[in-house]
């Protein structure tokens, strides 16, 4: 993290508290095979500040604590979103920044939850989780996701967060 500013730092920490709290809040749809987690719409935040990555990875280990799947999801489910993040800073076309998120969370989380809950059956359950979390995910983050977006910059508020970051 290059020119790891105060500001920055707080940045980072805000993000991962925002994420843990509205996966907490929204516990009931935010975990399991099929899981609309709200939070995941903070995953557009790297393609404008690329920093927030390390926020996601926080809060998403923090959340994970709690959804049942054990230390392979708080280690596993985190790394996918600390690698959707780092993609989705690289990519500039704003439609296919977001295929990183659902991608690494589909394949990734997908076989953490078939590890965690069918071992002796597990392509089967990979084939059945990895499915419905790519179209729960692609939901959020291309119904909610997408259109933030593109509204963003046209906010004030937030390109001056953006330019006091730079």
């Amino acid at each position: 993290m290059n020119n790891l500013t105060i500001r920055k730092l707080t940045f980072i920490a805000v993000i991962a508290a925002v994420y843990t709290a509205l996966t907490l809040a929204l516990a009931p749809i935010s975990y399991g095979p099929i899981q609309f987690r709200l939070s995941e719409v903070l995953c557009i935040l790297p393609y404008y500040f690329p920093a927030t990555k390390w926020g996601l990875f926080i809060g998403c280990a923090l959340s994970n604590l709690f959804s049942g799947y054990g230390v392979l999801d708080i280690v596993f489910g985190s790394l996918a979103t600390l690698l959707a993040g780092y993609c989705t800073s690289k990519i500039r076309s704003r439609p296919l920044a977001l295929m990183p998120v659902v991608i690494f969370n589909a394949v990734i989380v997908g076989a953490v939850i078939a590890w965690s809950t069918t071992p002796n059956a597990f392509w089967a359950g990979f084939a059945v989780n990895a499915l419905q979390l790519g179209i729960s995910e692609f939901g959020v983050l291309y119904i909610v996701g997408l259109p933030l977006l593109y509204s963003l910059p046209k906010y004030r508020l937030f390109n001056q967060i953006k330019s006091e970051l730079a």
